[in-house]
């Protein structure tokens, strides 16, 4: 909605109840009684993968324009889906997906690596999901360098290339050497170009460290731990530190430069088996301490991420890695360290062909959210991957979201910064459209509630969870299409970038008791006529919209109209709004179709424009008609000017 509607709605205060703001804040509702099916904060994530065109973009050679549309179109499933945050592969194999000075253009964008684009995609994600209100987490594969072992396949200016001694090929791929000192502070650079440039909301690295192992092979760097091995007298040993190392550097660059930014690893499901250390779960998979050399439970135990989410791909009840088992094993190497636990989600298993048999039941998946509640420290979920979730096999993913995601949800608040002041709620005004919604605030995004009747203090209990909560905006405006009839009351919470909610507003009520009708027609809505001699223009910069009418007068009338739906007879204030022009019609007739006939004003076009102006008061029968007029019927020179019309009950 535009600044200008804002401030007509704000006009429209007066016309409403308010109420006295509480002094309680949404945090304190410690004693009410909630519902685990609608949380107050929960993340809600899919991933969408770029690597090898896995989800975006479908297919490398797209246009620009037709990139766009296809990530708009995952961005709006994700709404859809009442999800409130993507992560999104940015540097797939030692690429990048931003004109980095470090790395090349992507291939899987182009076909070629180190093709430009046309556009920085990664400035267009950042905004477009910050539009929808999604958090924008980037997410780094850091040592894969190809999909293929032939280093002349890189483009010529590729680091790997310029830097022989940096690589090693293994299993038919090539990787950056974690145990080389350079390249761990190349690979630290190239995330931080990003870091530094883009308004990101996370860092995210997947669980690829030491390649997965392959029968037969070992991993070539020999000569690495021979120069920089030092005191460690086992290679695994040193291999992990090298990882341990990266990730400890990085949770240290990231929040120096940005503390808001969220560092989070998605690693394998599994640490290590309880057969092979006291310490591990109560499974008997891939260990990726010991196969992939990633200590994950260290990083916890250390502090060195703000959040894990552990790729826990196994149904309920799996015999080497049941699902239960794991989140329970997680939940509790979190506990007390102040790392958030978030479940990486096989979606991808759910309905597909050739998996077990438990993947085929169309609950497997919401069973493992209704688990998650029996541990608070699981404070979300993150679905592999987009494509998975759009495909929706059997139901599982609309299963899942109707069950667990019926409610939107406020993301967990990172760190301890102070909540921001309560807003402002200046407007709720019940229009033909919905209850038209305005605030002032400081809060980088606002959260804003709905509880049935005309409210006289706000129950901290309103807030607890998120019964009453209906969206979630970084706008300070918010139309609600979804009241049914009936009396309510509003109520608004200002956010920080890391989630501190503030105190709600006072309360709003609209309805039976405490309503007040107003409707904005603008000349680009559907309520809007006019013949084919007016004309549409953008000259003026006090247009209302993104532009408006205008025609030359003539001996006829020729009205363009305004089509309004009047709720019931009664009296309105009628006003419009023109852009003025010294060349524009000094006695441009509008006609106001008033109960027992039509009322004719004359307005002069040259000046007042750029606001609400008066037009007087009517009594207006009920029903949707052409209400507003503008006459081509003036003997005075200019263009006669049809913008918007504004009509309030009064």
């Amino acid at each position: 909605m535009t600044a200008l509607v804002r401030t007509v709605l704000a006009a429209l205060t007066a016309a409403l109840v308010s109420i006295v703001a509480p002094t309680a804040s949404p945090a304190a509702a410690m004693a009410c009684a909630t519902d685990p099916a609608t949380p107050k904060r929960q993340l809600r994530a899919m991933w969408i993968s770029s690597v090898a065109n896995i989800d975006w973009p479908s297919r490398t050679g797209l246009s620009a324009s037709a990139q766009q549309a296809e990530f708009r179109a995952w961005l709006d499933l994700a709404v859809q889906k009442r999800m409130n945050a993507v992560v999104v592969q940015i540097r797939p194999t030692a690429d990048a997906f931003w004109p980095s000075p470090y790395e090349p253009w992507s291939q899987w964008l182009t076909g070629t690596q180190g093709g430009n684009p046309g556009y920085d995609p990664l400035a267009f994600m950042v905004n477009e999901a910050h539009a929808r209100n999604l958090e924008f987490h980037a997410w780094f594969n850091p040592y894969r360098v190809a999909n293929n072992d032939d280093p002349s396949k890189l483009v010529s200016t590729h680091p790997a290339r310029q830097h022989p001694d940096w690589r090693f090929a293994y299993g038919g791929k090539l990787y950056y050497n974690p145990g080389i000192p350079e390249v761990r502070d190349f690979i630290e650079d190239a995330i931080m170009d990003a870091v530094s440039k883009y308004d990101v909301d996370g860092v995210h690295l997947d669980d690829y460290f030491y390649p997965y192992p392959v029968s037969g092979q070992s991993i070539p760097d020999s000569a690495a731990y021979a120069q920089y091995g030092g005191s460690f007298t086992n290679v695994g040993d040193w291999r992990r530190n090298n990882v341990n190392l990266l990730v400890r550097e990085l949770d240290q660059r990231i929040h120096a430069a940005k503390p808001h930014v969220s560092f989070g690893i998605s690693p394998f499901g599994i640490w290590r088996n309880a057969a092979t250390d006291p310490l591990g779960s109560r499974t008997s998979g891939l260990q990726s301490y010991d196969a992939i050399y990633a200590d994950s439970r260290q990083w916890v135990k250390q502090g060195w991420v703000d959040y894990l989410s552990p790729q826990i791909y196994w149904n309920i009840g799996y015999s080497a890695a049941a699902y239960e088992v794991l989140t329970a094993w997680w939940s509790d190497v979190v506990k007390g360290t102040g790392v958030q636990l978030v479940v990486g989600q096989a979606a991808y298993r759910a309905g597909a062909s050739g998996q077990d048999a438990a993947w085929q039941d169309p609950a497997e998946l919401s069973d493992h959210l209704t688990d998650n509640r029996k541990h608070p420290e699981v404070v979300g979920d993150i679905f592999f991957s987009a494509k998975d979730v759009k495909a929706d096999r059997i139901g599982a993913i609309t299963k899942l979201v109707n069950t667990h995601y019926s409610r939107p949800a406020l993301l967990p608040a990172r760190g301890s910064s102070a909540a921001p002041s309560a807003p402002a709620l200046t407007s709720a005004v019940q229009g033909s459209n919905g209850v038209q919604l305005a605030w002032t605030g400081s809060g980088t995004s606002y959260a804003v509630y709905r509880v049935a009747g005309a409210q006289s203090t706000a129950d901290p209990c309103f807030f607890a969870d998120a019964r009453n909560l209906i969206t979630t905006t970084r706008q300070t405006s918010f139309t609600d299409t979804t009241a049914a009839s009936g009396s309510y009351t509003y109520y608004v919470t200002a956010l920080t970038r890391t989630h501190q909610e503030s105190s709600p507003s006072a309360g709003k009520a609209v309805g039976e008791g405490g309503s007040a009708f107003s409707v904005v027609i603008d000349n680009s809505d559907a309520g809007f006529t006019a013949g084919s001699n007016w004309g549409t223009s953008t000259y003026s910069a006090q247009l209302h919209g993104t532009d408006y009418r205008f025609a030359n007068p003539v001996s006829a009338s020729d009205p363009a109209w305004y089509q309004a739906t009047i709720p019931s007879a009664g009296s309105y204030r009628v006003e419009v709004w023109y852009p003025a022009n010294s060349g524009y019609n000094s006695a441009t007739p509008y006609i106001v179709a008033a109960s027992g006939g039509n009322q004719t004003v004359t307005v002069d076009q040259r000046s007042g424009g750029g606001q609400w102006r008066v037009l007087g008061t009517y009594t207006l029968a009920a029903g949707t008609y052409n209400v507003v007029g503008v006459s081509r019927w003036t003997s005075t020179t200019g263009y006669v000017i049809a913008d918007a019309v504004r009509i309030t009950k009064t």
